[in-house]
């Protein structure tokens, strides 16, 4: 790193953007919001030599699709630009009245002024296992568009978070969208926090119907969020009931290997994966609670009784 700090790049449009990161690769770190980065910057975890920085390129602040269904299969979809920030997010009136669990999900990530800076594009391309928005979004069957001086791809996020703080980008892509398919039927996103201080989640759980089929997501239990497809096939051809969610629940505790850190020990988690997932499929199942967000807290957990 240079003694006055890292070359700043500051590219003002997206054609500008890509030439610049064709041409600096991996030698740049991309800049979005700076929520994260500039944490580990200033506990010297990283020093970079080149920052892309991409507040200035407005062409990635977007927020489309208000004339759909999103419960149909025939709508649009849902398109964010990668700098839309999480405050806009949850407060997009479009937003709001198509996809409302979206609107409460971003808004449970820490506080309004890092709300304010977090990008969409930013939260999935940091790949930090304990946020609350790649769980969802991987529920929600999103895409990530990557572009680059080459074209552009269309990146399934439940294969975009590949490790920890590890993507399938490619060194001279950015990614500039994400798409969500219409066709939710219902959704919840459920937030169990271990210790009251803190806003990361010890365990979340996002749960989807689209199109007849159930997708269960769990987040910040591991280095990627956790999905079983076959698991939730349990679910095809049949109504969910208490019973079939109970399952389900323990299912997906006894397949994951959950971490350990200071939210919780691996045993932990793996117990009140089994209450959440069951809690959130109850929450799918009862109607008064569909597209909506739930927060649990050590206090309003009973993992022995499960409730």
């Amino acid at each position: 790193m240079a003694r006055n700090g890292p070359e700043w790049l500051a590219p003002t449009t997206l054609e500008e953007a890509l030439e610049l990161r064709a041409r600096y690769g991996d030698e740049a770190t991309v800049v979005a919001g700076g929520t994260f980065i500039g944490i580990l910057m200033s506990q010297k975890i990283m020093i970079p030599g080149v920052l892309l920085v991409l507040r200035n390129v407005r062409e990635l602040v977007f927020i489309t699709g208000n004339q759909f269904d999103r419960t149909t299969t025939g709508g649009s979809p849902l398109r964010i630009g990668a700098m839309t920030t999480h405050r806009a997010v949850e407060r997009s009136a479009v937003i709001r009245q198509h996809w409302p669990i979206l609107a409460y999900t971003f808004s449970l990530v820490a506080s309004p002024r890092v709300r304010n800076q977090a990008t969409v594009g930013g939260v999935l391309a940091d790949a930090d296992y304990a946020s609350d928005p790649p769980a969802l979004l991987h529920a929600l069957d999103a895409r990530a568009i990557a572009r680059s001086v080459d074209g552009e791809r269309e990146i399934p996020v439940e294969e975009l978070i590949t490790g920890y703080y590890e993507t399938s980008l490619r060194p001279n892509e950015l990614l500039v969208e994400v798409r969500i398919p219409p066709g939710v039927e219902r959704a919840v996103y459920r937030k169990f926090r271990s210790r009251s201080s803190e806003d990361r989640p010890c365990v979340a759980v996002a749960a989807a119907q689209t199109n007849g089929k159930l997708r269960v997501v769990v987040g910040a239990v591991a280095e990627r969020p956790q999905y079983f497809p076959d698991i939730c096939s349990l679910a095809y051809g049949h109504q969910l009931s208490r019973e079939l969610a109970t399952e389900i629940g323990h299912r997906y505790a006894e397949s994951i290997h959950p971490i350990s850190d200071a939210r919780g020990s691996a045993e932990y988690r793996r117990r009140v994966i089994a209450v959440e997932v069951r809690r959130a499929l109850e929450d799918l199942l009862s109607g008064s609670l569909s597209g909506a967000s739930r927060e649990s807290s050590i206090g309003g957990l009973h993992i022995e009784g499960e409730d």
